[in-house]
């Protein structure tokens, strides 16, 4: 009985250790539909989700019409107000993941351009590009995703 007991506070001292606090932010003064910006889990270290990004500036238009450059800084200018947020910057960065409208092979150079700006050289985050046939708007280019964990 004595056993039973000591795991069963066993169990639930794990519980509470492990257990989870998530934010849920949106730095941009307003709320946007079926999303948020910015969720972050407390748990062992701190995990931030960054949902996509796009080269949208703080009134909600589209910056770069047609200029992959433009919207790639604007939308790495997002993510680090998204970071800054959050409690975090670039270095904790641990996941990225890139969408690019009719993505052609020359595009790369343009976007490392800009990502070397932000991101760190000596430990990049891990990362996917992937070409899309569109996003949610015809003038949208780029989008961008974020994981970084705090410890």
């Amino acid at each position: 009985m004595n056993r039973i007991l000591v795991l069963i506070l066993m169990l639930c001292a794990s519980v509470s250790l492990h257990a989870q606090d998530t934010q849920f932010i949106n730095p941009f003064g307003t709320k946007p539909p079926g999303y948020t910006h910015v969720v972050v889990v407390n748990g062992p270290g701190k995990t931030i989700y960054i949902s996509g990004q796009v080269p949208v500036n703080a009134t909600g238009e589209i910056v770069g019409k047609g200029d992959l450059k433009k919207q790639v800084t604007q939308v790495y200018e997002n993510l680090e107000i998204a970071l800054k947020a959050a409690g975090a910057t670039f270095d904790d960065v641990v996941k990225m993941n890139t969408y690019v409208v009719n993505y052609k092979p020359a595009d790369v150079s343009i976007i490392r351009e800009v990502r070397s700006q932000y991101l760190s050289r000596e430990n990049p985050p891990a990362s996917t590009l992937a070409g899309v046939q569109a996003l949610y708007h015809p003038d949208i280019m780029i989008e961008i995703e974020a994981i970084a964990v705090i410890k």
